[in-house]
């Protein structure tokens, strides 16, 4: 139904806003919604299980992300200086292009960082 990963994060609305006219350039940009909210709030939802820090084994003190690769690409964006948020529907929109790609190439997610 998609022929660009860009096309799949506007239909779930999640790609940001352009707020221009004539020389002026918004510095505050939102994402603009427009799309599937079933679909954004599962993103949000799932970016949010995958950063979280969870414990190998409860005997041991080592805590691992449960996705590793975007767990390093939220970091980034926080140590970028974005908020919580904003690095939060960034991961989304990674997520959603991974998950395109991986449609198109019909393969497997391997989560080696």
């Amino acid at each position: 139904r998609f022929n660009h990963p860009k096309k799949l994060v506007a239909f779930a609305g999640i790609d940001p806003s352009i707020f221009e006219s004539g020389r002026f350039k918004g510095t505050v940009n939102r994402i603009t919604k427009r799309g599937s909210s079933r679909l954004r709030r599962a993103l949000y939802l799932a970016v949010k299980c995958a950063i979280r820090d969870c414990r190998k084994k409860k005997t041991t003190k080592d805590i691992i992300p449960r996705n590793k690769r975007l767990r390093e690409f939220y970091d980034k964006k926080r140590e970028e200086g974005k908020p919580y948020k904003v690095a939060v529907i960034a991961c989304a929109n990674k997520l959603l292009q991974w998950i395109y790609a991986l449609l198109k190439s019909n393969s497997t997610f391997q989560d080696i960082a």
